[in-house]
C-alpha cells in the first residue's frame, strides 16, 4: 500500500465521518479504509453505538471506547461507512477481501445509508479484476464449487482462512464481469452458498479519495 493511497482513503474515511451525528447507530465496516473512519468517530468524540461487521472491527472500535450493540438489539442502523476492493460509478460493489462480507452484506442491507469509502485505485469500469470471494457452508464446499466452474469460474480456497461464521471461502475469477446483477442472482440461487461478495444496490454513496480532492458518486 503506497503513501498515496493511504492519504486517499484517510481523506474519505475523514469526509465520511462527516456525515455522522451524535446519537446514530453506526455501522462499522472491516478493513483498512472502515478502519480510518472507526478511528475518526472516536478521535472527534462522537456520541454513537456501533454495529461491527467483524469481530475484528468490534475489538478496535471496543479498544477505542465506542460502545457496542449486537445487530439484533437495534431498531435501525442509520448509516454504515466501510470499503470496497472494486466499484464502478453505477455503484455495483465488489467486496471481501478481508473476508467479512456476508456480516457487511446483512449490515448493508439494514441501513438507512451505506456509505462506500475508497481510494481512486478502487475505481473500475468493470468489475472482476478482484477474484470474487464465495463464502460456503464447508459441507457443500465441493458442491459449490462445481457449480461456479459451470458459471465459468476459475476457483480457489482461501487456504487457512475460516470466517467469523466459521465458513470457507472460495476466490473465484470469472474474469470481467459483464452483468454483475445478473450473475449475484445466479450466484443467489445456488443452496449452500451463503454469500458473494458482489453487492448490487446497496450503495448510497461512494466517497473517493482522489489526490488532494474528494470526488463523491450517488445514485
Amino acid at each position: 500500500m503506497t503513501a498515496q493511497q493511504n492519504h486517499e482513503k484517510q481523506a474519505a474515511a475523514l469526509e465520511a465521518v462527516n456525515l455522522v451525528k451524535d446519537g446514530q447507530v453506526v455501522g462499522l465496516g472491516t478493513g483498512s479504509t472502515a478502519e480510518f473512519a472507526i478511528r475518526e468517530i472516536a478521535e472527534r468524540g462522537l456520541r454513537i453505538t456501533g454495529v461491527p461487521t467483524s469481530e475484528r472491527s468490534a475489538k478496535l472500535a471496543a479498544s477505542l471506547g465506542i460502545p457496542l450493540a449486537d445487530i439484533n438489539a437495534v431498531e435501525t442502523i442509520h448509516l454504515t461507512i466501510d470499503g470496497a476492493d472494486e466499484f464502478t460509478e453505477e455503484l455495483y460493489l465488489l467486496k471481501g477481501g478481508g473476508g467479512a462480507f456476508l456480516r457487511e452484506k446483512i449490515v448493508a442491507e439494514r441501513s438507512r445509508q451505506e456509505i462506500i469509502i475508497a481510494d481512486s485505485g478502487k475505481l473500475v469500469k468493470q468489475l472482476g479484476a478482484f477474484r470474487l470471494p464465495i463464502e460456503v457452508v464447508p459441507f457443500a464446499q465441493r458442491f459449490v464449487w462445481q457449480r461456479l466452474e459451470m458459471l465459468g469460474a476459475v476457483c480457489r480456497l482461501r487456504e487457512g482462512f475460516t470466517t467469523d461464521e466459521g465458513n470457507h471461502v472460495i476466490d473465484a475469477d470469472f474474469g470481467l464481469i459483464t452483468e454483475p446483477a445478473a450473475l449475484a442472482a445466479e450466484l443467489n440461487g445456488i443452496t449452500g452458498l451463503v454469500a458473494h461478495g458482489l453487492f448490487i444496490g446497496l450503495a448510497s454513496m461512494v466517497i473517493m479519495g482522489k489526490g488532494n480532492e474528494i470526488v463523491r458518486f450517488t445514485r
